[in-house]
């Protein structure tokens, strides 16, 4: 009769097919029995098929090479731009350029041949929430070259936004080639709307998350589970606002897996983190990219 798998006490996977308990094992197909270990002869049979049967595994997995994922395509340049603080300018392989918090003017750390807004053409600008060093030149940029402003639905009214798409946490929207989606932040803001940050996902399958001002939480399980994002734009400045750096360091290493960390939201002023204070938290971690305000990269 067969053993019940609840029953098997000590019962151990070594093979593909092969258990073992003590001396006592035997292949299985559909059920798993036990075997009287008095016959010797048939235990060193077995014995070496499970050896067998176990490098043959080994070699046919060598051969094989890792498995891609079955979302995996030829990456697409994605460029990146920090423009200091939490601003950023993306663009995607197929022209979709994102402006992200774009605190410009009034921005110690955005270089000066950047503030000149005339040279933004962006096809949106996103904002997490609409404290002024995120809200920025959100409006100007927005009027001037006639680009969305994507910000949460009740801030689209508190702020009287003609030219805005109005959204909320578990929302949706495409943007040329690329799709948004707006996920939860730990932050305050005004007395209307909530904050947040947003994962662009790409034709390519890879996908990019500003987290926003925030604090680690745990939807960030959530957003790791649904989006897996490859590039993570990270908050990261400390001081009596935001998630400090070792926090931030804490968070890549046991809620998200990104190939790429870009630290963010620190070294605006003194009250916040610096680079040496980011550095330092993430240790010898090769995932981290330090950006210097206004130079693009590629990824």
């Amino acid at each position: 009769m067969p053993t019940p798998l609840h029953n098997l006490k000590g019962a151990v996977l070594k093979a593909p097919n092969i258990v073992f308990e003590g001396n006592n094992h035997k292949v299985i197909d559909s059920r798993i029995s036990h075997h009287n270990s008095s016959s010797s002869k048939e235990s060193i049979m077995y014995r070496v098929a499970s050896l067998m049967s176990l490098v043959l595994c080994i070699v046919t997995l060598l051969a094989a090479g890792p498995r891609p994922s079955p979302h995996c395509k030829p990456h697409q340049p994605i460029t990146v731009t920090w423009l200091g603080h939490a601003a950023f300018e993306v663009i995607s392989y197929g022209g979709t350029n994102l402006l992200i918090d774009p605190f410009i003017t009034y921005n110690p750390a955005t270089p000066d041949q950047r503030k000149d807004l005339t040279q933004y053409k962006p096809s949106a600008i996103l904002v997490t929430h609409n404290h002024g060093d995120h809200l920025g030149d959100a409006l100007e940029i927005s009027k001037k070259t006639g680009a969305p402003i994507i910000i949460t639905y009740d801030q689209v009214e508190e702020l009287k936004l003609e030219n805005a798409i109005g959204c909320n946490i578990g929302g949706t929207i495409t943007i040329g080639d690329v799709t948004i989606h707006v996920v939860p932040a730990t932050h305050g803001t005004t007395k209307d709307g909530i904050s947040f940050g947003y994962v662009l996902t790409f034709k390519d399958g890879r996908s990019l998350y500003h987290t926003g001002d925030t604090w680690i939480n745990a939807d960030m399980v959530f957003t790791q589970s649904l989006y897996h994002p490859d590039i993570v734009l990270t908050c990261a400045g400390g001081g009596p606002f935001t998630q400090d750096p070792e926090t931030a360091a804490y968070e890549m290493r046991t809620i998200l897996n990104p190939s790429v960390i870009i630290p963010m939201h620190y070294g605006t002023w003194p009250v916040l983190a610096t680079e040496n204070d980011v550095v330092e938290a993430f240790k010898n971690d090769r995932r981290l990219k330090i950006m210097i305000p206004g130079e693009p990269k590629t990824f």
